[in-house]
């Protein structure tokens, strides 16, 4: 990955590329919000469930190509390909830092 972003940012794509949960939840405050697919998840129980859930339904690769910056949040487009309906598809990652950490992440195409 050669964008330049926030560590928390970099670490959580990082640990989805590992499928490594645990890595990634560390990337998340402790009640960090996770808006995907039309459902929130907030907190790590909720967290690590909405991330073993999703990994657990497709075999995937996301490789991010773009992202954009301002003073409380990152936005990152990437491109996920795998075996899931519609394969490959860019979505786009709108995450919130607070204290270094994710606060929040809302997934949309």
């Amino acid at each position: 990955m050669n964008l330049q972003l926030p560590p928390a940012v970099a670490a959580y794509f990082s640990a989805d590329r590992e499928g490594d949960i645990d890595a990634i939840l560390a990337c998340f405050t402790e009640d960090a919000l996770v808006r995907d697919e039309g459902k929130m998840n907030q907190g790590h129980d909720a967290v690590r469930a909405w991330k073993a859930k999703s990994s657990a339904a497709y075999n995937y690769v996301s490789e991010p190509f773009a992202a954009t910056s301002d003073a409380d949040q990152t936005i990152v487009t990437s491109r996920l390909t795998g075996d899931f309906p519609g394969s490959p598809l860019d979505l786009r990652y709108f995450f919130t830092l607070r204290a270094g950490k994710i606060a929040a992440l809302e997934i949309k195409p």
